[in-house]
């Protein structure tokens, strides 16, 4: 059966997506040209071009789909939780966690805010991960355990002290130690935050 251009365009996009990624994740965004990327994905420079503009427009691409899945693994340890305060700290210790991944802290932590500039990079995790807060949150706040405030004002704080929670473990010697002591300092500010 013959595919269509929809199709072809789509297997394409995907194949860029997936060279980038691995060339992203192993040497950084800087260390990676775009010839490599397409020879990588058995494609043209023409198709780079077409599809994402640029080498930054597939990287761009590359973070999104990164942050799609990292929201999702978020998402599902937070449903699994047998409450709402164990789905909590649940999905905060399945994202420091995956903060520890190569991949995470080279193309999400790394590359991400120096190629795409703060401002973009801020949206991005805003895009994927505010949302959830602020579901989060006010499912928290509903069901009497967090105290009752403005619940996106917080959510934009507790996702600004996560992410520079994975800044510090990006940027840190020995990521594991700043791993287990953000989730300890965040675990202690998550419990101020509920009703005792």
């Amino acid at each position: 059966m013959r595919r269509t251009q929809h199709d072809r365009s789509t297997s394409t996009r995907a194949d860029l997506v997936a060279a980038g990624r691995a060339l992203f994740a192993t040497r950084g965004y800087h260390a990676v040209p775009a010839d490599e990327i397409v020879r990588a994905a058995g494609v043209t420079r023409g198709a780079l071009y077409h599809h994402y503009g640029d080498k930054q427009g597939l990287f761009r691409a590359v973070v999104e789909e990164l942050e799609r899945e990292l929201t999702a693994e978020v998402e599902a340890a937070f449903a699994g939780a047998p409450d709402t305060l164990a789905g909590m700290l649940g999905a905060l210790d399945v994202f420091l966690t995956a903060c520890l991944r190569a991949e995470v802290r080279q193309i999400s932590l790394t590359d991400a805010p120096a190629v795409l500039g703060w401002a973009t990079w801020r949206e991005i995790e805003a895009a994927h991960g505010l949302g959830l807060l602020v579901d989060v949150l006010s499912r928290g706040m509903a069901e009497g355990l967090i105290v009752r405030q403005p619940v996106r004002a917080l959510a934009q704080l507790v996702l600004a002290a996560v992410m520079e929670a994975a800044r510090m473990i990006a940027d840190a010697a020995d990521p594991e130690a700043a791993r287990a002591e953000a989730q300890q300092v965040l675990g202690a500010w998550f419990a101020v935050l509920t009703v005792h």
